[in-house]
């Protein structure tokens, strides 16, 4: 039986579309680029000449009327990920939507909804899960092999100078949602999440240090997860020496990974507890050779769709990480410990990100 070939469409064209582009064209024909567009007519031409895509529009609407494509890959500033997924969802086209999917959890909860009423779906492109580190260590780490986990650190600490909030939709609730909690840290701390499993609580401190932005340029957090195990998150825009860490403490072994934007297997290491040194042979088992780019991940979204089941990153998966954002802003701006599941509905911090407003904003 030959292979499906899955019509694709890039809605946005800005610097993210082109790792978008590459995971197409690196699908082996798995999947093409039928269509593309953007508010700027000459960057969307420009973009589908450079990846030979046969059609450019302005017009998402038009674009799905015209192509209808099977799945969307939406590469916009965030305020326009939401209402783009549900156009998509409701003209039965896959949305694939970059970081951070929506800008609240209530918004979220939208796209849930709409999901649940189409026959596509929606899924968040959070690809450091799909490296090859990251797959072993899930793996381990359900198995039981490197013993009950104890404590973690998540670092995601990056330098945005002024010129970077300088595009206008950058620093504000309004239009992303939140600061590097949101945009930065959001790949790490749910790789995190998706080795740790389902988080219990968070206490956190959120601040304004050195950027002109509405948003925070610094947030910390302490997590208890379901399992006993507890972490450290840090997520920044103001350390001139970057690194993205991640670094899990189990009974058997530490197991770490420091990168920028994106990990290789070197960048892994694996440290046996005393005693304990078969851990070093059950580490080089199972995957290698994937980085954490958009191509592993693509990858799996098509995998997921050739059986016909829902992509990852699922909204069910994407709704414990955005939840766990809100608890964060929440315990941050109230100076309150946040339970799992204590943000519902109708919670401020379920509404906006910064709940009834950042403690800065009449300082």
């Amino acid at each position: 039986m030959s292979q499906r070939t899955y019509r694709a469409a890039i809605i946005g064209t800005g610097g993210i579309a082109h790792a978008h582009a590459g995971a197409v064209q690196a699908s082996g024909g798995r999947a093409e680029i039928v269509a593309v567009a953007d508010v700027d007519a000459g960057r969307a031409r420009e973009f589908a000449d450079k990846y030979g895509v046969p059609h450019a529009y302005t017009s998402t609407e038009e674009l799905l009327g015209a192509e209808e494509p099977d799945i969307a890959h939406l590469c916009t500033p965030p305020a326009l990920h939401a209402p783009l997924a549900l156009a998509c969802l409701e003209a039965g086209v896959t949305a694939l939507v970059e970081k951070p999917p929506t800008l609240s959890l209530a918004e979220f909860d939208t796209l849930i909804a709409a999901e649940a009423r189409s026959t596509a779906h929606v899924a968040t492109v959070l690809q450091h899960r799909f490296g090859a580190g990251a797959i072993r260590l899930r793996r381990l780490t359900g198995s039981g092999a490197l013993g009950r986990p104890l404590l973690a650190t998540c670092l995601t600490q990056w330098y945005r100078d002024e010129a970077y909030y300088a595009v206008p939709w950058r620093g504000t609730w309004e239009s992303e949602g939140g600061g590097p909690t949101m945009g930065h840290g959001i790949h790490q701390f749910d790789l995190l999440l998706s080795v740790l499993g389902p988080w219990s609580e968070v206490t956190a401190v959120a601040t304004r240090r050195a950027r002109p932005v509405e948003t925070e340029d610094v947030s910390m957090a302490l997590v208890t997860f379901e399992s006993g195990a507890v972490a450290t998150v840090v997520n920044s825009v103001v350390s001139p020496r970057q690194t993205s860490e991640l670094r899990f403490d189990y009974e058997r072994a530490t197991v770490e990974v420091e990168h920028l934007y994106g990990y290789t297997d070197d960048d892994w290491t694996v440290t046996p507890a005393p005693g304990q040194d078969d851990v070093t042979a059950l580490w080089a088992t199972g995957p290698s050779g994937g980085s954490s780019g958009h191509t592993g991940w693509f990858a799996a979204v098509l995998d997921a769709l050739d059986a016909g089941q829902a992509p990852p990153v699922t909204a069910t998966d994407t709704r414990r990480t955005m939840e766990f954002i809100a608890a964060l802003y929440a315990s941050a701006f109230t100076g309150e410990r946040v339970r799992a599941g204590q943000i519902g509905a109708d919670h401020p911090f379920a509404r906006r990100m910064d709940g009834s407003g950042a403690p800065w904003r009449t300082a």
